[in-house]
């Protein structure tokens, strides 16, 4: 076990070197605080793209204090609790972060709406090894996995490049859905993290399409706004997932799930039972 865990971090450390070796610096692009919606309401500047933060700090605050009310979430590993602390707490500052961004948008500022972010990127990586590798590794991946993304915003900060950024942000929207349908859970409702992915996938696409939505809309919201509430949906079914889920009697993958369904689905048509049905002719008398 030791020597696979020594092989797949030889790997990523590889891989990593490789890519910034390879690959030209990506710079932050100053066109990035350009956003379509800068109206200004009561005084605030930015108005809907700071206010549009809200909801990312009543799920981590609802979140944070459910971990801790009763075990609410049946969290039995003190691993799992650390993990979703982190991540909660990460939640909830993306509150504070990304709005004092959108206040003023600029590099300086763009710091402290990523580093919450980061913090709960790298915390549900961690989760995922806690509960679908190991636990022990997991937990002490914690610390690393954190410090790893804060290192990639330093990074960026000082010599204006994002590869290590983008690969602490995106990877974990790669790993997560493959780990989430490939490995067996420890829990019932893996589900809710597919969810989750598809969500974050749907808020990348607005922040992209940030202009053309505000356009699209008469100039009513953008998508920028949108991506926010988008984002916050992450989170929201994740606390749902916790809340709902049970220990799985039996750790089957999604993988698996799906292929007994599709065999049950197939099985259940090919049952159907063919119906003959004969027709006779029945002379009609006419009528004098």
């Amino acid at each position: 076990m030791r020597k696979r865990t020594a092989l797949v971090w030889g790997v990523a450390i590889v891989c990593f070197v490789v890519l910034m070796l390879v690959t030209p610096a990506i710079p932050q692009s100053q066109e990035y605080h350009d956003f379509a919606d800068q109206r200004e309401f009561i005084g605030i500047p930015n108005a809907l793209n700071v206010i549009s933060n809200f909801p990312f700090l009543v799920v981590g605050v609802i979140g944070l204090v459910l971990c801790y009310y009763k075990n609410y979430f049946k969290l039995s590993i003190q691993g799992e609790l650390c993990g979703w602390t982190v991540f909660f707490v990460g939640v909830a500052a993306v509150a504070f972060g990304s709005a004092y961004y959108h206040l003023e948008p600029n590099d300086a500022r763009l710091v402290w709406d990523r580093l919450p972010m980061t913090v709960a990127f790298t915390s549900i990586i961690a989760i995922f090894i806690i509960e679908r590798v190991d636990e022990r590794k997991g937990t002490w991946s914690i610390v690393p996995l954190i410090l790893a993304g804060i290192v990639s915003i330093v990074y960026w900060r000082f010599f204006d490049d994002l590869r290590p950024y983008a690969v602490v942000q995106f990877v974990p929207c790669i790993v997560i859905p493959v780990m989430a349908i490939l490995l067996p859970p420890m829990y019932t409702h893996s589900t809710y993290w597919l969810w989750a992915a598809g969500f974050y996938l749907i808020a990348k696409i607005e922040e992209a399409a940030d202009k053309p939505i505000y356009n699209f809309t008469f100039h009513i919201v953008s998508g920028h706004t949108i991506k926010h509430l988008c984002a916050a949906m992450v989170p929201v079914f994740l606390t749902i997932m916790l809340a709902k889920r049970e220990i799985a009697e039996e750790r089957v993958t999604l993988l698996q799930i799906w292929r007994i369904s599709w065999t049950k689905v197939k099985e259940n048509g090919n049952d159907v039972e063919d119906v003959e049905c004969t027709y006779s002719v029945v002379p009609v008398e006419e009528s004098k």
